[in-house]
């Protein structure tokens, strides 16, 4: 009777861990109603996120404000950047469909090309901006070279980014309800931390250890000195 009730069952972690993306999930929409501070917000999410893929998230709400007040300066361009180049890019997109003949297939190949590119960069970017210190364009640039490196990842990645859309595909009308629903509750957070998990394991290659006395050859320096903190960040890849 005792182990139903313990708090370290199984069960009840599996419960907590689903409350605490709940939280995380309110809290991220929240804070992307100002649309500017929409980087800061996926931002601190993902900073968490990582954190509860390693079993170090504390509390919930007090780890994503302290993301979000160390990230919001350089978030705030990245957003505006990436809204822009994800509006000219669907401006184009449509373009290209719109035009016939060969010139028109081959513009909307491009685009379509360019679009890959661009979500290559948005799963990086965010997660990236909370684990690394850097400049903002080596963010754009390191998040495009890491999407590279590892396409397979990536790909899946990609893929689990493609779920709210690919719930529109069920042919079920009340399993697509339930999938639904748990986009509601739990959607960009459940996304994010399923993505942490394979982050984790990327972003591990070009974290050096800390018996380490200097970094690796293939790291370049920290664009500034981490903080005294248990989670401070790293140097961008190179």
């Amino acid at each position: 009777m005792d182990r139903i009730f313990n708090m370290d069952n199984k069960f009840f972690q599996f419960m907590g861990r689903i409350a605490d993306l709940m939280l995380l999930n309110v809290l991220c929409i929240v804070c992307c109603i100002p649309v500017i501070t929409i980087g800061a917000s996926l931002s601190s999410m993902y900073y968490v996120t990582l954190k509860m893929v390693r079993d170090e998230e504390s509390y919930i709400t007090r780890s994503f404000f302290h993301s979000f007040k160390q990230n919001i300066k350089q978030s705030i361009p990245i957003t505006l950047i990436m809204l822009a180049a994800g509006v000219l890019l669907y401006i184009d997109i449509g373009i290209g469909r719109s035009m016939e003949g060969m010139a028109g297939r081959v513009l909307f190949v491009m685009f379509m090309f360019m679009a890959i590119l661009y979500l290559m960069i948005f799963i990086y970017i965010h997660p990236m901006l909370a684990k690394f210190y850097n400049s903002i364009r080596n963010l754009f640039v390191n998040s495009l070279l890491m999407g590279l490196r590892h396409l397979p990842l990536t790909f899946v990645m990609m893929i689990i980014t493609a779920v709210p859309l690919l719930v529109l595909l069920v042919p079920d009308g009340r399993i697509a309800a339930i999938l639904t629903l748990l986009l509601i509750l739990l959607g960009i957070p459940l996304m994010a931390y399923a993505k942490s998990m394979i982050l984790v394991r990327i972003f591990d290659k070009y974290i050096p250890a800390e018996s380490e006395e200097t970094p690796s050859d293939d790291l370049p320096a920290a664009a500034d000195s981490p903080e005294n903190d248990p989670d401070s960040k790293g140097s961008d890849p190179s």
